[in-house]
């Protein structure tokens, strides 16, 4: 069985890793009396793929929502950068370096693709070219739709269209909720081939909530398995797809 929580994080693809991004310590989270978060703590590290796994109603997606504003704990703590910031505004997030790709593929559906990037671009002021030039070359396939409207496109273009969206502003670190939810095994190994891509070229964090624990855990340097609301465990992606008792227990397969 992997080692408990609390273990020294090391990067499945070698090395230590360089230090966190995001710190969560003793995080709870209710929805009146039924505790969703029950104590979480964890790290996301600079240049590195923090995979949180379990099953539905492990609280993946409410530890998302309570580490970017949108939900407000009961206790606990969460820093970004070394910055305390549990009681901040949703809306200053993303000038504190975080942006949050929720589950759903949110894209404003009366907007051109290239439309809805812009969106993405509002809370940093003035954009260049070269910055959207930079998501249309990291994504073709949204680039060949830019004047069409966000309606037609597929579910993965959708999905490719909101990452895009979110990583104009910016971040240093990038939160993604369920980013592989109905779409085909060759689209989801695109997308996470490119978010590995981001992380080993340009230094971005990621923190990556899957049911799909098996593509998750393929890209991800670290694995958080949550159960009830509690991590179960915490260590090296290749540790935890290598433990058959784990994957049995909570990740299903």
């Amino acid at each position: 069985m992997a080692e408990p929580h609390g273990a020294t994080a090391l990067s499945a693809r070698g090395g230590a890793t360089t230090g966190p991004v995001l710190e969560v310590e003793g995080l709870t989270s209710s929805y009146g009396p039924v505790r969703a978060l029950d104590g979480v703590s964890l790290r996301a590290d600079a240049g590195r793929i923090t995979a949180v796994l379990g099953a539905n109603g492990a609280g993946k997606t409410t530890l998302l929502r309570t580490i970017s504003g949108l939900v407000r704990p009961t206790s606990g703590t969460v820093r970004l950068n070394g910055e305390d910031i549990t009681k901040a505004p949703v809306e200053a997030m993303v000038g504190k370096g975080m942006a949050h790709v929720p589950e759903g593929r949110g894209v404003i559906a009366e907007l051109t693709v290239d439309e809805n990037l812009r969106v993405g671009s509002l809370f940093r002021g003035k954009v260049g070219k070269d910055e959207f030039d930079r998501i249309y070359d990291l994504f073709p396939r949204i680039a060949e739709r830019r004047n069409n409207h966000a309606h037609t496109l597929s579910g993965g273009e959708r999905q490719m269209l909101v990452i895009g969206r979110a990583l104009l502003a910016n971040p240093r670190i990038l939160l993604l909720d369920e980013p592989s939810l109905g779409l085909a095994p060759r689209i989801v190994a695109q997308i996470f081939g490119l978010l590995r891509q981001l992380v080993d070229r340009e230094g971005l964090s990621v923190l990556l909530v899957e049911q799909n624990a098996r593509s998750a855990l393929s890209v991800a340097d670290v694995g958080v398995v949550l159960n009830l609301g509690r991590v179960v465990v915490t260590d090296d992606a290749r540790t935890l797809m290598a433990d058959e008792d784990l994957r049995h227990a909570y990740l299903g397969f």
